[in-house]
């Protein structure tokens, strides 16, 4: 068989690589203070068995960052682990009879082989498993020391409770009224919870986003939003005829003179008390309870209310009193858990007003359109810009600042309030109702209270002898597992059954991932100070207040109890967009998988093997429900792992979605084939040779290469990967169009195939390793610095001018850069399309932008 004929085997070639790689341990690496580090990390996976093309995309971007900055000469930590506890190893116990670790481990198994596959320049030897005794461990001391540190406490508080999971979540884990995971309605329960003092950082917290320039702005307005400052004040309203106060967070004191009623939480303990004695007050709080505790449930439900009889005085007209009522649109540990509502300058009061007719009143004028505003309130929109002060006696005529400042001015000199800061961020409730997860190392003593589990008997292992046969915690069910002896008195004690959150473990694997094999520490305090923080990392937009502002909390408090030199984890962040296909359905209404779907006549659709029709739907983001996936081990047996990661970095930008086509994949498998049949036809001569003198069309092929080294270093720097993808390919195709015989072509076409090999060697590593090898180049390409380009041959001397006649593009020319008008329009008007297109005219003028456009007006 001639090399004309060979076929570029990519199953051989990947595994070849990919063991050589693994051999000589190529992506292992430890401190060294001599060489600039680069930490790069990528989001780890839950191990559900088998990894989507999601994961291929993210892992993707950070082998090539990882690649190319190994290249550039730094010191690069790539590890990968696994976010291995969660609530889906307990439902396959419950549905296939087998232990979660059991699963959990062979679902690990099963894709630490997949990623390999992929040729991911992974230091396997840091892997970690949250799951595991010898990484939790560290989680427990880690938990105790922030008990020591007052940045963990225990309350009874109205919770989250997903009624499918049987287990509570954090406000961040409910989505649109639901549970995060299980789609399920949350409801309210009141248990006693550990939480972690994530408010005590609120306020560097949010300062400390303007220092991140390296994340996305969206992603730092999301967790500025979460954070949610408001500067405002407490006041006290008497209530009428009692001897006790009601205390009232607002951000608007400026329109008190609006308000026409109060509203409390339904878990205030005034509404507790009065409904101890109120039939209809206890039934409607219990129909509150049934709702969730997030903003999100808050918000989209119908604002509800019940009149509790009581009024509250005005702070600034004892004459003047308001009705008391019990809503459900109240936040209990939002400041205070009672508001005043002002209809008219309030979307949501506006919608309680409306509902129980309590009116409204405007005390708040805007510059322009003065009427507008009326009508718009009788529509049933408030409003809420700014203006000046109306209604409100001693503040008219004040802007809406002039009037907050004087309202509390007024409640502070009278001793009814003060001004004040508050956050929306609630501290993290860590509890967790469900076995597989960390055991919370604490201990219930009747006598003692709740104590701390000795260091030396840490890990708090959980028990390997449960079963899953009845509802809610295996570990309250376990006969022996809770049961032990209090540290400190000797008595009979239970241990906590909560186990933590699973982002407990999430927000500080990646300082374990700097040196994994300690035992006796969470991390080596030295190897952190060298590695940490992240310097990229890469993951998806959903987890921008869930992950990334938990890790941000949880950098900061391993700081201040000594574990850690930085606050910030995350120095860069890359969010990556969704992989998309489109989506079938067949005639009666069934999802179809890519698969099942083949061409019909006429451009049609027909299912696959039943020849019946399809409808074809638009592209969505691919999820098992509706079937448009891909399986991306099926892709990398068919095609090979550079096929699959050249379709997902030359697409779109990394930020973008990504459509996934099949005809997309197809081309780059084609790019893949051309380029190795390039490297194996070329006639080239001997590596190290000295270069030819060249002729006009080897130098311009040589100036293309260098210009393409430039670019593609600068594309990478910037993560415009689709950028680099098209330079690289726009380069092998000038080396490809080198007429055979050219002086010092085949020269140039040796240095450009060579550049190519180390050009794409982040992107299609194998193929890269591949052409190295056979080009005659020196040991591993993987160990090859990043090419450089010559100064020189990056200096333009021609340049491509457009030339327009009547407005109209009809020709190009070429012409020394900087070349005289004369030239320009000389060269212009000579050109057989431009002379077609004056059919005969003369030129009434001719405009020469130099370098730029020639532009022929007749």
């Amino acid at each position: 068989m001639s090399r004309a004929d060979e076929r570029y085997n990519v199953k051989e070639t990947e595994a070849k690589w990919q063991h050589v790689w693994d051999e000589r341990r190529c992506f292992e690496v430890s401190e060294d203070p001599y060489c600039p580090k680069y930490y790069v990390l990528e989001m780890f996976p839950y191990p559900s068995g088998r990894i989507h093309m999601g994961h291929v995309r993210n892992y993707t971007l950070g082998d090539v960052v990882a690649r190319y900055k190994r290249a550039k000469g730094f010191n690069v930590l790539h590890p990968m682990g696994w976010d291995a506890f969660g609530l889906p190893a307990e439902n396959a116990a419950i549905q296939n009879k087998v232990h979660p670790a059991k699963w959990t481990r062979e679902n690990i198994a099963a894709m630490r082989e997949q990623l390999k596959s992929m040729g991911l320049s992974y230091d396997w030897r840091r892997e970690v498993a949250t799951c595991e005794p010898e990484y939790y461990r560290h989680e427990q001391k880690m938990f105790l020391d922030f008990l020591k540190a007052g940045l963990v406490y225990r309350k009874e508080s109205w919770v989250n409770w997903d009624p499918e999971e049987n287990t509570v979540l954090a406000n961040e884990q409910v989505i649109d009224g639901r549970g995060w995971r299980s789609g399920a309605l949350v409801e309210k329960r009141l248990l006693s919870q550990w939480f972690l003092k994530i408010t005590a950082y609120a306020q560097d917290l949010l300062d400390s986003l303007a220092t991140l320039e390296r994340w996305p702005e969206r992603v730092r307005l999301m967790q500025e939003n979460w954070i949610g400052r408001s500067e405002g004040a407490r006041l006290m309203f008497d209530l009428a005829g009692r001897s006790d106060r009601l205390e009232i967070f607002t951000t608007r004191p400026d329109t008190l003179f609006g308000a026409k009623f109060i509203a409390i939480a339904a878990n205030h303990p005034l509404a507790a008390e009065l409904a101890a004695s109120n039939a209809e007050l206890a039934e409607f709080v219990a129909e509150c309870n049934r709702m969730g505790t997030s903003e999100a449930a808050i918000e989209t439900a119908e604002k509800k209310g019940l009149d509790t009889g009581l009024r509250a005085v005005h702070p600034f007209d004892p004459a003047w009193t308001l009705p008391v009522y019990v809503a459900n649109f109240v936040l209990m540990d939002y400041g205070s858990g009672a508001i005043f509502g002002c209809p008219a300058h309030d979307q949501r009061d506006l919608d309680f007003a409306n509902k129980y007719g309590l009116g409204y009143t405007q005390v708040v004028e805007p510059a322009a359109d003065k009427d507008g505003v009326v009508a718009a309130i009788a529509r049933g929109e408030a409003y809420t810009g700014d203006g000046t002060a109306i209604n409100s006696r001693f503040l008219d005529g004040l802007s809406v600042e002039a009037a907050k400042a004087e309202a509390i001015r007024r409640i502070e000199e009278t001793k009814r309030g003060e001004r004040t800061v508050n956050f929306r961020l609630r501290d993290w409730g860590v509890s967790r109702q469900r076995y597989w997860g960390c055991p919370i190392p604490v201990i219930h003593c009747e006598s003692c209270g709740v104590v701390p589990v000795p260091e030396a008997d840490l890990p708090v292992r959980l028990p390997e002898d449960v079963t899953f046969d009845r509802p809610g915690n295996p570990l309250d069910h376990h006969p022996t597992w809770k049961l032990v002896n209090c540290p400190c008195c000797g008595k009979p004690a239970r241990r906590e059954t909560d186990t933590f959150d699973t982002f407990f473990e999430s927000s500080w694997y990646f300082a374990r991932y700097t040196s994994p094999d300690r035992a006796d520490v969470a991390f080596d305090r030295a190897a952190a100070d060298y590695w940490m923080s992240v310097d990229q990392y890469i993951g998806g937009i959903e987890h921008a207040v869930l992950h990334l502002l938990y890790s941000r909390f949880f950098t900061r408090a391993l700081k201040d109890c000594g574990y850690l030199g930085v606050k910030e984890p995350f120095a860069g962040l890359l969010t990556q967009g969704m992989i998309c296909h489109e989506t079938y359905k067949s005639a009666d209404g069934q999802w179809l998988y890519p698969t099942e779907v083949a061409p019909g006549p006429g451009g049609s659709l027909i299912h696959a093997e039943t020849g019946a029709p399809v409808t074809g739907g638009r592209s969505e983001k691919m999820s098992k429900s509706k079937k448009n996936v891909v399986d991306p081990a099926g892709i990398i047996d068919g095609y090979g792992a550079d096929t699959a990661r050249l379709f997902m970095l030359s697409d779109s930008p990394p930020e973008r979605d990504l459509d996934w086509t099949e005809s997309g994949i197809d081309g780059a498998w084609r790019y893949v084939n051309r380029l190795w049949r390039m490297t194996i036809l070329a006639e080239l001569p001997p590596r190290g040779a000295a270069m030819p003198e060249l002729g006009d069309e080897a130098l311009k092929a040589r100036r293309l290469v260098h210009k393409t080294i430039a670019q593609v270093g600068e594309d990478l720097e910037r993560f415009h990967f689709n950028k680099a993808v098209a330079r690289i390919r726009e380069m092998t195709n000038g080396l490809a169009e080198i007429p055979v015989g050219a002086k010092g072509g085949a020269w140039v076409l040796r240095e450009g195939l060579e550049a190519a090999a180390r050009l794409i060697g982040p992107m299609m590593p194998h193929l890269a390793e591949e052409m190295w090898a056979e080009l005659g180049g020196d040991g591993l390409l993987v160990e090859q610095a990043w090419p450089v380009a010559e100064p020189a041959l990056l200096v333009e001397d021609s340049v491509t001018l457009a030339v327009q006649v009547n407005g109209k593009l009809r020709a190009t020319i070429e012409l020394p850069k900087d070349a005289d008008s004369g030239l320009a329009e000389q060269t212009a008007l000579a050109h057989p399309q431009v002379i077609s297109a004056m059919s005969g005219k003369l030129p009434r003028k001719v405009v020469v932008v130099p370098n730029r456009i020639v532009n022929v007006v007749v």
